[in-house]
């Protein structure tokens, strides 16, 4: 399976970086190919060399301006020539997607996965890993959204929300052998 994760590129403590590595083991354990936004620096790095450490493959898609962060050795590397093109290779390439902890960059890269969802575009399993409960607050404002009508497919149709890696990587897999 070729698992889209989008999260930061920023240098985060450890309550971040531990279970960014272990999704990374479990991703290449099982066999899976990590699908990112290829930077070799920040919760990117931590990922893909949790992958690559467990025999996993590494499928990035930077961008012009980044390139210089670009990871060397990944399997395959693609240069976006800006950030919608990033997007749509990234979702191109994978079979589901995870968000992880991240700034703007991540909200825009979810919201884009979740509006194709909401319209039928894709059928893709999203899973939100909410790590140290870094999205607590756009749980409850998802939740909300259902509840007062915003959404006109239920939330759960939309994304899982998942409290660790192992939990992420298990619905993933679930998804994909059901569909």
């Amino acid at each position: 399976m070729n698992i889209c994760v989008f999260l930061s590129a920023a240098d985060l403590d450890e309550r971040y970086t531990r279970p960014a590595q272990e999704f990374g083991e479990l991703i290449g354990k099982g066999g899976h190919t990590l699908v990112w936004g290829g930077s070799d620096s920040g919760l990117m790095k931590v990922v893909a060399d949790g992958v690559q450490e467990a025999g996993g493959r590494l499928v990035g898609v930077s961008v012009e301006f980044l390139s210089a962060v670009a990871r060397p050795g990944a399997d395959e590397m693609v240069i976006a020539a800006d950030l919608a093109e990033r997007k749509r290779l990234l979702l191109e390439k994978a079979d589901a997607v995870v968000i992880m902890v991240g700034g703007t960059g991540t909200l825009d890269e979810a919201t884009e996965i979740l509006e194709l969802k909401k319209h039928g575009r894709t059928t893709k399993p999203v899973v939100l890993l909410n790590t140290a409960g870094f999205y607590d607050g756009l749980e409850q404002q998802f939740r909300r959204m259902e509840a007062e009508g915003f959404l006109p497919r239920p939330l759960s149709e939309l994304m899982y929300f998942a409290d660790g890696p192992a939990a992420a990587l298990a619905h993933l897999e679930e998804s994909l052998a059901a569909g």
